[in-house]
């Protein structure tokens, strides 16, 4: 008989959205007093095609069994392939900043690439569950995790989306050693990732660029420097308990994307330092929950399922809050429950919810 859903991940997913929800109105008002024409549609994005739709699929995929999407792993993989190179076709794909990572559909933005993560995780964990016994060989193991990866690797880099496909990367990665990878094929696929940026470096020189920025941020004071340098300066000024709830200063006039990759500087001015401590804490109980899940999950599948969803929910968040504080170059990629995006909350709180599925199914200890 299967156990009720978790009662510890849903409180830290619910806390994580609510607060979330907060600190995005806190941000809102920096666009309005910027005089932005498009608030009414970016808010109308994140809290309803988002928040709503969102909690609409977290209900829905919590209540779907997790065999199910075994079963329809290889389908929602090609299917999420095909919806990301989508976004080439002239008729319906939208470029901004430089990349081509959109779907106009019926006058709604979409970005498919988020659902490509799920998607990406779901197929490793039935693959390498399928496979458990041939894990270790180089040809079902490595081979296999190459090959997955491929699609990602292809369809990303071309966009180019390096953010998300790092998420993608680490996320199975994360499936492929819970499954039990040998030492020797984890080394060999951290010598490719590192052939692999050298190369996106020499290829694509925007990553280049941003490698050195994150050494020297005066190389690119009006461009990524700048937003480093505003955000520390954001972060930095909240001291231990913050400025106070809607009273940061940076989000009015200096700080870049206050309500999207600069959100989490927006936090750290307004609850400093604690505020800070307190939301990387609860990114990490949700991961160590995550696992503690996969742990007591009888069937391979799920418990890698919960490995990959709980290692892409909080190294996205990771990723996005170690570039605001300088320690890792940026990235794009959202704040996980936080950032302005309706694709990126749909998909985290639709992940959100298989997760909570699988904790359904744990083994009673």
């Amino acid at each position: 008989m299967r156990a009720r859903i978790d009662k510890t991940l849903v409180l830290l997913i619910a806390t994580l959205v609510v607060g979330g929800g907060f600190i995005f109105a806190s941000a809102v008002f920096g666009l309005l007093a910027r005089g932005s024409s498009n608030m009414s549609s970016v808010v109308f994005n994140h809290a309803a095609l988002g928040i709503g739709v969102g909690l609409i699929a977290l209900l829905i995929a919590s209540r779907i069994p997790c065999t199910t999407w075994k079963r329809f792993a290889p389908h929602l993989f090609v299917l999420s392939l095909l919806l990301t190179a989508a976004v080439f076709l002239p008729q319906i794909g939208l470029e901004h900043g430089g990349g081509r990572r959109w779907l106009n559909i019926a006058g709604f933005s979409l970005q498919p690439s988020e659902f490509l993560k799920i998607a990406s995780i779901i197929m490793a964990a039935a693959y390498f569950s399928t496979i458990r016994a041939r894990v270790q060989t180089l040809q079902w193991g490595l081979g296999g995790l190459l090959l997955i990866l491929s699609g990602p690797v292809l369809i990303l880099v071309t966009q180019p989306d390096i953010g998300t496909l790092g998420v993608i990367v680490v996320s199975v990665v994360a499936v492929f050693f819970a499954a039990g990878a040998r030492i020797r094929d984890l080394l060999i696929m951290a010598f490719v990732a590192v052939l692999a940026v050298a190369v996106l470096a020499y290829v694509r020189p925007y990553i280049l660029d941003r490698i050195e920025v994150f050494f020297n941020p005066s190389l690119a004071p009006q461009e990524e420097g700048y937003q480093i340098r505003q955000s520390l300066m954001a972060i930095g000024s909240g001291g231990l308990l913050g400025r106070g709830f809607g009273q940061s200063v940076q989000k009015f006039t200096y700080l870049p994307e206050p309500m999207g990759d600069s959100i989490f500087a927006v936090l750290g001015e307004e609850f400093g330092f604690v505020g800070a401590v307190a939301l990387v804490g609860l990114f990490l109980s949700l991961a160590m929950r995550g696992f503690w899940v996969a742990t007591h999950t009888p069937d391979l599948f799920g418990g890698y399922l919960a490995v990959g969803i709980s290692t892409y929910l909080v190294a996205e968040a990771f990723i996005n809050i170690a570039a605001m504080l300088g320690l890792a170059p940026l990235t794009g990629i959202p704040l996980t429950f936080i950032s302005q995006g309706g694709s990126a909350m749909l998909a985290s709180l639709g992940s959100a919810g298989i997760l909570l599925e699988v904790s359904r199914r744990r083994a009673h200890s």
